[in-house]
């Protein structure tokens, strides 16, 4: 029996959407489900059964689905044949609502989902939510000109989002060197002529041409617009920079989540990047206004986005929900906080930050699984209250 395939899209609607009841049935092998696997604040139905107990086992397999068979069932896999070979099963053994994602689990890993935060003073301000990262890219329009911070590397969309509003793509900025996603900004440079903007501290001896950027500078856009305002906040990297678009909206890059801050520890010295991390904290962060909208570069969990389902706070806020963070008024307690909280990093971070500078030349097929997967970079996790 043929049964419909759904897009990742379709997926996100029904994940953050009140009454799009569905069970999520996940064919990938345990371990690829335990690493990476669909998240969404509207998901309540989700059962791992792999793929090859279906060959194997088909008839204890088909019982293992619990699910009324008048009930829709949603298949994930990793290239989207297993998704559809069981969706098959299903099909065949009574189930009338079966689909199976299209592209696999590697279009949910890359789908962007674009939310409007602010349409004012003729500019519009967007977040870009990637759910299979737990990341947030940005765009900010003015008049036929888009700027973007952090874009991941699946550049068609940024490209199509401006085209459709008529806009050119002017500048990428990178709040640092990323090591848990790769970037887009290299790519997007290239088909598009944007110039990257980035600190030095991070991007020296990049194989790449971008402007350094240093702390306060301030960018706009050919015929004016909202001011963009670099702001260095070393710790994460000794390169972080935040971006202050019209003295309101704070993009934080992995400086500033809404839970937790950035982890100082991926690069291999903990202790002396987290008294930089220490020392932004109690200047950089301290010296802005409690009012400012923070828009960070990650999430750890869905609990944290607003009613419209957008991952923005006020600092004020945040400062209230990590008052344990922001309460440490020593240095020497900073880090021992920092060290107590140290987890391994995954393995391919120090790939992917080669490929960020454009020191290192990775086919397509390995920057997707090199790519895949939940980011690792708050401080501290936390459980959703």
């Amino acid at each position: 029996m043929e049964i419909q395939a759904y897009r990742a899209e379709d997926l996100f609607d029904w994940v953050t959407q009140e009454g799009q009841e569905f069970t999520l049935l996940d064919v990938r092998n345990n371990e690829e489900f335990g690493r990476f696997k669909v998240e969404g604040p509207q998901l309540s139905k989700m059962i791992n059964i792999p793929y090859m107990e279906f060959i194997e086992l088909e008839e204890e397999s088909v019982a293992r689905v619990e699910v009324p068979k008048d009930e829709p069932i949603r298949i994930v896999c990793a290239k989207e044949g297993s998704a559809k070979f069981v969706g098959e099963i299903l099909a065949n053994n009574g189930w009338t609502d079966v689909r199976y994602l299209e592209g696999g689990i590697k279009t949910w890993g890359n789908m962007l989902a674009p939310k409007l935060i602010a349409s004012q003073k003729g500019y519009e301000l967007y977040q870009f939510i990637r759910p299979g990262k737990a990341s947030c890219s940005y765009g900010l329009i003015y008049k036929n000109e888009m700027v973007v911070f952090d874009p991941s590397r699946n550049i068609d969309f940024y490209r199509h989002f401006a085209g459709e509003r008529g806009s050119k793509l002017v500048k990428t900025f990178e709040t640092h060197l990323q090591a848990d996603y790769i970037s887009g900004s290299q790519p997007l440079s290239v088909k598009t002529g944007a110039q990257i903007v980035g600190h030095e501290n991070d991007f020296q001896g990049a194989a790449f041409e971008y402007k350094a950027v240093k702390d306060q500078d301030t960018f706009s856009f050919s015929e004016g617009g909202p001011e963009i305002r670099a702001i260095h906040m070393p710790g994460h990297t000794p390169g972080s920079t935040c971006y202050l678009i019209d003295s309101r909206y704070l993009v934080s890059g992995d400086t500033v989540f809404i839970m937790s801050i950035g982890r100082p520890d991926l690069g291999g010295k903990a202790e002396e990047w987290s008294k930089l991390l220490y020392g932004t904290l109690k200047t950089k962060i301290a010296e802005l206004n409690d009012d400012v909208i923070v828009l960070p570069g990650h999430y750890i969990e869905w609990s944290e986005a607003n009613s419209e389902h957008l991952f923005i706070d006020t600092l004020g806020s945040i400062k209230q929900k990590n008052a344990d963070i922001y309460g440490i008024d020593e240095e020497a307690e900073f880090v021992r906080f920092i060290q107590d909280n140290m987890r391994t990093q995954p393995d391919e971070y120090a790939q992917i930050r080669k490929v960020n500078a454009g020191l290192l030349d990775v086919d397509d097929e390995d920057q997707e699984i090199m790519d895949l997967g939940k980011n690792e970079c708050a401080a501290s996790m936390y459980s959703p209250q």
